[in-house]
């Protein structure tokens, strides 16, 4: 017969929680639910005795002296602990399965003895109160969870326990890196295998820890694991970029670390697209023989060949070549032949690759290398504008009036070959001859003499055109940024590279006119496309060609920033009723948009996307293009501000105050490309701007990107 009870009383032997701990003791004294206990300790306690776990017994005499009643306290005590350690809490949570959802510790015993005795019962909820990933304890009763929760609950304790330990073995850690970070100590050596780890968390913690580090990093207002950085971070500085400086600190990432690229989720190199080989192998083939790849594809149509003599003028690092153009007198205007890339004729929309390039969204052109938007062996080779080589090409036939205004234009697909790849120097050679009477240079732009001076007349024409229609253009050279050595050892310089600025202003006119005589042409088929808009009205004065840094400031402030929108509307500072992207379809996700507009409705008399589908497309391709212009815009600033920091606070910089208020002075730095702040205490009293000054720089932090003028005086 089970010795359980159903009543507390004096002489019983009864259990309770003390926090998370099973107490056990015997009853000396009851009065009204007011319980006195003697405990194996020789203490005593008072308790109610709602507080009694749901299992009482046995009754011993209530007449027990003190030394026999702890001597039966500590055998029930391991009586209770051993015959807990042997249930089979598995096997009790299976077979509770179906039959119950809740039940007291009483039923689980009786699963495997029949009338158990008090230890027993104690055994098995001993047991299931320490089973809280598949129990739960509800007085007087447990819960059984299905097997679901079961699932979900030992996640929650694994986490729970990973948790606990990471920030135990975490938080130490992270000071440590903090000091190296500052310099304090060396890093010291991770441990070999097998050996005391000292100073360094397990391997399991660093891992998790990496991984908080790495998402704080990218993410830095991220959910995730904010209260856990709260918990880490304390005793360590709040200063910007915190998780990337102990990842340097740490080794897990390269001295001046490129972020940006990892928050923009673009992935540099050229192995992103490695899971879509088959896919690029096939537009590879498919852009190197145009012809027949079009005739497999439509085999009711043909592509039309391109024998104009188009030249492409680039920089002479450039290999993904674009654009190209060949220009020829039409009565006293021109007719103009834009030749494009044309990737799209073969592009599979919507396809695992094209997912891959809508979200990088543009090429990124930085000082320590470019990324490109399409994968190498396309962007830069089979689809590329390279002389000789035949290729897809998008034309754009544009008339154009002796007065510069825009007339006609005809749009088609072929193939075509240029004829030549020519470079900024060499042009801009060949035409300083042509306008000085000179003998041509022996290069490879002499043979396109002709071509280039046409081309500089029209673009001349053009961009007066423009101005009278309200264009607004700054000249400003952008400075180069060159970097020599790796990692920290790396330095920076930061100067002017050749001009070629007749040279630059052709081929720029050139890639205007033809997004403008594209949009023209959408605008009368009824093509709808991604229009970049400026729309602002600005004072006829601010029209023209700008040079100084202050009147360059001046009007920058009253122009909006451009924006990627469907509605066709105008471009303020280009001084266009509509301008839609399409010259660079190797390099910006947009113009490869426009142009398969183009090239659908070619095949098929229908633009491929509706207003609304351009719409939603928009909504995905804007976050990414706008991620990748941070990264566009904060990195070569980074490397700036470590030239001036390299160089030091003794150096005294050639400057123009663009402007002023009571509080700070904005200095520009043309030769630098940096605008940089002072306060007007450090400035003569008649600071203004235009007012060219010699400026000292210092309080240089890149990573912040911080930078403040130290002193200043009035140029000489």
């Amino acid at each position: 017969m089970s010795d359980c009870v159903r009543y507390p009383a004096p002489g019983c032997v009864v259990e309770y929680l003390e926090g998370n701990a099973v107490q056990i003791a015997l009853i000396t004294e009851e009065a009204g639910g007011r319980l006195r206990l003697l405990l194996p300790n020789r203490r005593e306690t008072r308790l109610n005795a709602s507080r009694l776990l749901p299992w009482l017994g046995p009754l011993h005499g209530a007449d027990l002296g003190r030394d026999e009643a702890v001597r039966l306290l500590e055998q029930h005590k391991k009586c209770r602990e051993d015959l807990a350690s042997d249930v089979p809490v598995m096997d009790v949570w299976e077979m509770a399965q179906g039959e119950v959802s809740v039940a007291p510790a009483t039923w689980f015993a009786e699963l495997f003895t029949s009338d158990p005795s008090a230890d027993q019962v104690s055994a098995y909820g001993r047991a299931l109160l320490a089973c809280k990933s598949h129990f739960r304890f509800q007085p007087p009763d447990f819960q059984v969870f299905p097997a679901d929760m079961v699932e979900k609950r030992l996640v929650e304790e694994k986490n729970r326990l990973e948790r606990e330990a990471l920030i135990a073995g975490g938080a130490a850690f992270l000071r440590m890196l903090w000091d190296v970070a500052c310099r304090k100590r060396e890093l010291p050596p991770p441990p070999v295998e097998g050996a005391s780890s000292g100073e360094w968390p397990s391997a399991d913690v660093a891992e998790s820890l990496e991984e908080v580090l790495r998402s704080r990093m990218v993410d830095p207002e991220g959910q995730e694991f904010d209260a856990l950085w709260r918990t880490l971070g304390k005793g360590l500085p709040d200063v910007p970029h915190l998780p990337l400086q102990l990842l340097v600190a740490w080794g897990k990432v390269p001295a001046h670390y490129n972020f940006w690229l990892d928050r923009a989720g673009y992935a540099s190199g050229d192995s992103w697209w490695a899971d879509c080989g088959d896919e690029v192998a096939a537009l590879t083939a498919a852009g190197s023989n145009p012809v027949n790849a079009y005739a497999r594809q439509w085999p009711d149509a043909a592509l039309e060949t391109c024998d104009q003599p188009c030249i492409s003028i680039d920089s002479a690092t450039t290999r993904d070549v674009d654009d190209a153009f060949h220009i020829a007198a039409e009565g006293e205007g021109w007719a103009i032949t834009l030749m494009l890339a044309c990737p799209a004729l073969f592009w599979n929309f919507g396809g695992p690759l094209d997912k891959l390039v809508l979200h990088r969204g543009t090429s990124i052109y930085l000082p320590e290398g470019d990324c490109h938007m399409l994968p190498e062996v396309l962007g830069t080779d089979a689809y590329s504008l390279l002389a000789g080589q035949a290729r897809p090409g998008l034309r754009v036939l544009v008339h154009v009036a002796a007065d510069g205004t825009l007339g006609g234009c005809e749009i088609s697909v072929v193939q075509t070959s240029l004829a030549a790849n020519l470079t900024y120097v060499d042009s801009q050679a060949v035409l300083d001859a042509l306008a000085a009477g000179e003998a041509l240079p022996q290069n490879a732009a002499a043979p396109f003499a002709e071509q280039l001076r046409m081309g500089l007349a029209m673009a001349r024409q053009r961009q007066t055109a423009r101005i009278a229609d309200g264009a607004v253009i700054m000249d400003r050279p952008d400075p180069v940024i060159h970097l020599e050595g790796e990692g920290a050892e790396v330095r920076v310089e930061v100067g002017q590279d050749y001009q070629a600025s007749d040279a630059q202003m052709l081929v720029a006119e050139m890639m205007i006119l033809a997004s403008a005589a594209v949009a023209q042409w959408a605008a009368e088929h009824g093509v709808a496309m991604l229009h970049r808009v400026q729309d602002v009205a600005l004072p006829k004065e601010y029209a023209g060609i700008w040079t100084t840094p202050q009147d360059m400031t001046r009007i920058m402030r009253a122009l909006t920033p451009s924006a990627l929108e469907v509605q066709a509307r105008p471009h303020a500072a280009l001084g266009l009723a509509r301008y839609t992207p399409v010259t660079s379809p190797l390099r910006r996700y947009p113009d490869l948009v426009n142009e398969e507009q183009l090239v659908h409705y070619f095949r098929t008399g229908q633009p491929r996307w509706t207003e609304a589908e351009l719409v939603d497309l928009l909504n995905v391709l804007s976050p990414a293009l706008d991620a990748a212009g941070q990264v566009q815009r904060f990195r070569p600033r980074y490397w700036k501000l470590l030239f001036f920091r390299q160089k030091g606070d003794k150096v005294w910089w050639n400057g123009v105050i663009t402007e002023e208020n009571d509080a700070f002075v904005t200095v520009s730095l043309p030769d630098q490309g940096m605008f940089v702040r002072g306060r007007r205490r450090l400035f003569d009293e008649r600071a203004h701007p235009g007012l060219a000054v010699d400026v000292r720089i210092g309080k240089v932090q890149p990573l912040y990107n911080e930078i403040m003028i130290l002193e200043a005086v009035p140029a000489d």
